[in-house]
Parts: structure tokens; C-alpha cells; sequence
């Protein structure tokens, strides 16, 4: 990555977008590569969602706010049925759908000039420039991914294996004394 003296401010914010997308999305990878496909499709209160419903559901947003938002593609989002599904859509499918979505996404990001990110959209009915579009649906994304943590932790218990634990104090490991 070249010298941040030498990027420019939206060159900066798209790369941390990139970046945090990318983090956000291993989060959930790694939850769903612990949860059998009946797990992903549980409740913990029938009002509530699944983490299936959730992954469906990113995918829908991120289609909607990055990538036709964004980009200027066609918006192919059904939100009603994000949320309305019950199964039995596969892990492998979920996990595919949200891979590619993700992926397009970033190809999305990485087209934004600076200039685009003041342009205006118009998305969900909301009117946003390019940059709130992008910092919203990050911020949703992320949000929904703590949602995704939690619920996996919930099922698992003892056996959630955790993406990272920290090995010094400076990171919060904990020090014996």
C-alpha cells in the first residue's frame, strides 16, 4: 500500500470501507464455519432472526446500498423476503451468496473516485451521497455481524472458537502476577 501521504482523503476512506467490509466478513465466515445448517436457521425467540436470515439479509442490503446504490446497477433486492425465509437454504449457498456479494461490493468500492463520493443517490428512498451510503451500510454490516457473534456464541457456548484472542498486555491478554 503506498504512503498515506500520497492518497488523497476519499483514496484513504475507501481503502479502510474495503478493509472493514473484509474484516466484517471473515467475522461471519468464520461463525458459520463453526454452525451446522439447522443452527444457522434457529431462533432464539420466533420473533427474532436466524443468522441465516441475517446473511440473507446484509447480502440484500449491500446488493441495495454498494453495489446498485453505489455502482448504479440494477437494485434486485426483495427485503421482505430476507427476512421471511425459513429455510432450508444450505450453508454452502448461504455462505456463497454472501461471498460474492462482498466481493462485488468491493470491486464497487474500488471503482469510487473521490468525486463520486459527494454525488448524490437515491436508495431505499433515501436521498445519501456515495460516502453515507458507504459508511451506512458499513455500519450496518458491522452491526449485524456483532448480532451474527452473539448468536453463534449463544449455541455454542464452550465450544465457540474465537477468531483472535489477544497474546500481549498492549492488546489486553490478561498478565499473571
Amino acid at each position: 500500500m503506498e504512503p498515506s501521504a500520497s492518497r488523497t482523503v476519499g483514496q484513504v476512506y475507501i481503502a479502510q470501507a474495503r478493509h472493514r467490509l473484509a474484516a466484517a466478513h471473515q467475522r461471519i465466515t468464520h461463525c458459520l464455519d463453526q454452525l451446522t445448517d439447522s443452527q444457522l436457521w434457529w431462533r432464539p425467540h420466533e420473533s427474532m432472526n436466524s443468522i441465516a436470515n441475517l446473511v440473507l439479509h446484509l447480502s440484500g442490503n449491500v446488493q441495495q446500498w454498494i453495489i446498485a446504490g453505489v455502482s448504479g446497477r440494477a437494485d434486485t433486492r426483495n427485503r421482505p423476503q430476507e427476512f421471511a425465509a425459513r429455510g432450508p437454504i444450505p450453508k454452502a449457498e448461504l455462505a456463497r451468496r454472501l461471498d460474492a456479494v462482498v466481493h462485488e461490493a468491493d470491486a464497487a468500492l474500488v471503482a469510487v473516485t473521490d468525486a463520486q463520493l459527494l454525488e448524490p443517490r437515491r436508495i431505499q428512498g433515501f436521498d445519501e451521497t456515495v460516502l453515507a451510503a458507504i459508511f451506512d451500510s458499513l455500519a450496518h454490516f458491522q452491526g449485524h455481524t456483532q448480532e451474527i457473534i452473539h448468536l453463534t456464541r449463544l449455541q455454542l457456548g464452550d465450544r465457540y472458537r474465537f477468531a483472535w484472542t489477544p497474546a500481549t498486555p498492549e492488546q489486553g491478554a490478561a498478565t499473571l502476577r
